[in-house]
């Protein structure tokens, strides 16, 4: 209907509809910009955007369910052809979601899984993040007692992270050969809150833990920040690329980040969202799947990408890939790291 009036308006007031079809606008909320990484994400997502001839819009919704919705209204009243949405609460953003559809606004789930099959389903493959931080904290501790700490509860990735690692390490939990001593969220995926998770697992255990899973690089840095006050340096797994967490695995505190490319998501994400707005539809996007792995099984197009794992034995891929520089990067390095000899 809106699309409708709009078009009435236009013919009414001699406006070259041909000429205003050149540029649409595609609206972005964000659930929040703690992370470092987003701000990545938003430069690729807009610089694609705009070589489409398409203008960006945006609002963040600083980690609020109930600012989202008001954002989401607000970027519909501005006329956006397409929206992307970074949600901050699966289940919150479901009136979002109506809105958008009954406006005939298409819709990108952007990095969190929105399980509506009117949105497309654009993240890097979270099942396989969990998988590869397990795999190489597994290599290096395939024995011993293991903390996990978990981002916020809220968001989908949580599960298929833990899933992912649980593919892993599952059989040598089982077998009894690794103990979880301890298991804790992390509100808003905030270091701080998985630094106190870290501590209280530790006095739990009085220290006795020979690993940690974490879920993302700040959690990772708060974690290594708990281990470190009580002399500890123990295999501890994360993802993003954080450039802190690059330089902890050249100095050995951590064993592996885990590079989801930001610039290659959100490049992607502008495409997507920019196809849409020009009416492919959502099984139409070129390198779109079909994706049924979230709780209630719905079925959606999707494309999910490969990450890539930061090692000591890598760490020229993001160095080279000008993610980081080496200075960043190699800042105290420990010896044999590939990249800052």
């Amino acid at each position: 209907m809106r699309k409708v009036f709009i078009a009435a308006v236009i013919a009414a007031a001699g406006i070259n509809s041909a000429a205003l079809a050149e540029g649409k606008k595609i609206g972005v909320s964000w659930a929040q910009f703690q992370e470092e990484r987003w701000k990545i994400d938003e430069a690729a997502m807009k610089a694609a955007i705009e070589a489409a001839g398409n203008e960006y819009v945006s609002a963040d919704a600083q980690s609020s369910a109930e600012k989202q919705l008001s954002d989401v209204d607000a970027l519909i009243a501005q006329g956006v052809d397409a929206l992307v949405i970074n949600a901050w609460d699966k289940d919150a953003i479901g009136p979002a979601i109506e809105k958008a559809a009954a406006e005939g606004i298409p819709v990108v789930g952007y990095d969190r899984l929105i399980e509506d099959d009117r949105t497309f389903y654009l993240t890097f493959d979270n099942v396989g993040v969990g998988r590869i931080i397990a795999e190489n904290v597994f290599a290096a501790a395939p024995k011993g007692n293991y903390a996990i700490i978990k981002g916020d509860p809220g968001d989908p990735n949580v599960g298929f992270l833990r899933q992912g690692m649980e593919e892993v390490i599952g059989a040598a939990v089982a077998a009894g050969d690794i103990v979880i001593v301890g298991e804790a969220n992390s509100d808003g995926w905030k270091p701080e809150n998985a630094q106190k998770n870290m501590e209280q697992i530790l006095t739990a255990n009085n220290n006795a833990v020979d690993a940690v899973l974490s879920q993302n690089d700040g959690m990772a840095g708060g974690a290594a920040a708990a281990l470190a006050a009580q002399g500890l340096n123990v295999p501890l797994g994360g993802q993003d690329g954080d450039l802190a967490a690059i330089n902890r695995v050249a100095r050995g505190t951590q064993t592996v980040s885990v590079w989801k490319d930001a610039r290659q998501l959100g490049k992607a994400a502008g495409e997507i969202a920019s196809a849409l707005a020009d009416g492919t539809a959502l099984d139409g996007i070129a390198g779109a799947t079909k994706f049924s792995g979230g709780e209630k099984g719905v079925e959606m197009n999707a494309i999910l990408l490969a990450p890539t794992p930061l090692t000591k034995d890598n760490l020229n891929v993001a160095i080279d890939a000008g993610h980081i520089s080496k200075e960043q990067a190699c800042e105290g390095a420990m010896a044999g790291v590939v990249g800052c000899e």
